[in-house]
């Protein structure tokens, strides 16, 4: 019986794991190149029970089958899929259509620089023609993201008109002046979250040429889908309030044992 309420609990701990990588996604619905997560689910290794004390066997001990201790929380993934466009019309805005990502240099509150990767394309340029992220941190040009140089910044000239083709080229005047840095990944599990939209590189990640095309004064979106995320929500309470209810059965069995057979 015992047995019972440490299955029942590793079940509702393991659903409100759940349930917070949910709210998480549910949170960055809206959060530009955010790409949900999921988290899996695996079963404690089975063990053989024995019968201890048993003066009816010779060895005093027997086995009587093997018991399940219940589930154990597995690991949260990301999901890469592709999320909707949403057109923005502002010219720095550019959006990723197929696998790659942004190569950025981030400076954390530390004043420390490292190069950071996302699918946010939110860009402005200031006044001396540099593209910026939201939170002010230059972006690569195509050199430093496949070079991992965090100094090549992409620079055009901020009195000029300009345009972004396919390849992440700018033009101004007819000339080619600067390439956004994206690129892609040999294996996306070298890939570690940092924030809410943003990844560094692990030891051992590999960068590789993306082929995939920009689209210019479009945005990506989440690609949290929110009624499916508000299905699973209730899937993961229902189970949560099974798994209560087991708990409740096998507390008021023991009771029994306890008081009334004992009794007896």
């Amino acid at each position: 019986m015992v047995k019972g309420l440490y299955t029942a609990f590793t079940g509702m701990v393991n659903e409100e794991r759940r349930l917070d990588v949910l709210a998480n996604n549910l949170a960055n619905a809206s959060t530009v190149g955010y790409k949900k997560e999921g988290a899996t689910s695996k079963a404690f290794a089975d063990m053989l029970a024995y019968r201890i004390k048993d003066i009816t066997t010779p060895t005093h001990v027997g086995g009587i089958g093997t018991v399940n201790l219940g589930v154990k929380i597995g690991e949260t993934y990301t999901n890469y899929e592709q999320g909707s466009f949403q057109v923005t019309d502002q010219k720095s805005n550019v959006a990723i259509s197929g696998n790659g990502f942004f190569a950025i240099a981030f400076t954390n509150k530390a004043g420390e620089t490292s190069i950071k990767y996302t699918r946010d394309g939110a860009f402005s340029v200031d006044n001396q023609g540099y593209f910026r992220t939201v939170d002010g941190d230059y972006v690569l040009n195509m050199n430093g993201a496949l070079n991992s140089n965090m100094n090549a910044y992409v620079q055009i000239d901020p009195t000029q008109d300009y345009s972004i083709d396919s390849q992440g080229n700018i033009t101004q005047n007819g000339q080619v002046v600067a390439q956004l840095g994206y690129i892609d990944f040999a294996d996306y599990n070298f890939l570690s979250k940092y924030g809410e939209n943003m990844y560094e590189l692990v030891d051992g990640g590999q960068i590789i040429a993306s082929n995939a095309a920009i689209e210019q004064g479009a945005l990506e979106m989440s690609n949290v889908n929110v009624v499916d995320e508000m299905v699973n929500m209730i899937t993961i309470q229902r189970a949560y309030e099974a798994g209560q209810k087991v708990i409740q059965t096998e507390d008021s069995t023991l009771e029994k044992a306890v008081t009334e057979v004992g009794r007896v």
